[in-house]
């Protein structure tokens, strides 16, 4: 069986997709993926055994520059490479007006959510096949079940399995020695934990034995991390690298602590031991999943006085709690 899947991001989103794919395997033999996504994330559903093929698709870039997507020739041979096969079915597990609308263009029959389900409740116009999933989950399991009711089987009683298998990749580690790594990049300013609990946790990291890395996305996370690692002995500001690399290293990571992001997600998704740290968002419906996670959120930090701190929602989930709760998971 050849299914067409179509989740485009953000990176959270692709991920918490993965177990979807590992319940369909082990329910239909034989059966493979392509995956329509975001040229950002590309490298994400080759990690999972059952893909076979991706499909770039650069629509957050079109749309700066639509008309030279159409001049240059990338739409067109975009939508040749969608509809170079027939599938036996062709899942949109994004529920958006945009990702529907190429559901429609590929060849398939297309399935996804309801009105009642979907994001935008538009989207299920395009549909073939329409299905109701409950709201009040975490959104790995409605990925779940949506794939369950397109593919006609039931969701296993487990909870899901990312089956990632990065043994392909190249990047090797150099550090040897044991690790935590601080995932402190966010694109919301509010969801930031302040600066200074990141120094005063990598000097309890140290104490504790572990090395602390720090990667980076743009320049203004290089410079947070540059501006961390000023306070600790034993911390490195890592290289620019590939979601790959980073993924490769974070695998090896004995712990991790992380704010509300992408690369959490994939920490998770590796099991990893982590503490996420929520402030203005809930880790509710779609915080990290998997084993050893534990989320803080401010509503249930301890009571007291507490320094004062940008962003302030964060005054009272202090370092010391932080590191207290991570130690709990971490390996004897």
């Amino acid at each position: 069986m050849k299914v067409l899947l179509i989740k485009m991001s953000s990176m959270g989103d692709i991920i918490h997709t993965l177990p979807a794919l590992t319940d369909a395997v082990s329910a239909i033999p034989n059966i493979t993926f392509d995956w329509v996504v975001e040229e950002a994330f590309a490298e994400i559903p080759a990690w999972h055994p059952a893909v076979d093929n991706i499909i770039p698709v650069a629509i957050r870039r079109w749309r700066k520059s639509p008309f030279d997507a159409l001049t240059n020739g990338e739409w067109f041979r975009f939508k040749k490479r969608l509809q170079a096969k027939q599938y036996d079915a062709v899942i949109d597990a994004q529920g958006l007006i945009k990702s529907a609308f190429l559901a429609k263009l590929a060849r398939g029959f297309s399935h996804g959510l309801d009105k009642y389900s979907a994001r935008e409740p538009i989207a299920t116009h395009f549909y073939q096949n329409k299905y109701r999933v409950c709201w009040d989950q975490h959104a790995v399991e409605r990925i779940r079940q949506l794939m369950a009711q397109a593919l006609g089987y039931h969701v296993p009683d487990h909870k899901g399995l990312f089956s990632l298998n990065l043994s392909s990749l190249p990047h090797d580690s150099p550090i040897k020695q044991p690790y935590i790594i601080f995932i402190h990049g966010t694109t919301w300013v509010d969801k930031h934990w302040p600066d200074p609990y990141w120094c005063r946790l990598a000097n309890y990291a140290n104490a504790a034995g572990f090395k602390v890395l720090l990667p980076w996305g743009n320049n203004k996370e290089k410079q947070r991390a540059e501006h961390i690692a000023q306070a600790s002995r034993d911390i490195e500001v890592l290289a620019k690298m590939n979601l790959s690399s980073l993924a490769k290293i974070l695998s090896r990571a004995t712990g991790v602590v992380a704010v509300d992001t992408g690369l959490g997600h994939l920490a998770a998704a590796l099991g990893k031991p982590s503490v996420s740290l929520y402030g203005p968002t809930s880790p509710e419906r779609i915080g990290s999943y998997g084993i050893n996670q534990i989320h803080l959120t401010t509503n249930r930090c301890p009571s007291g006085h507490f320094p004062a701190v940008k962003p302030a929602i964060f005054a009272a989930m202090t370092p010391e709690y932080v590191w207290d709760s991570l130690k709990t998971i971490l390996p004897v």
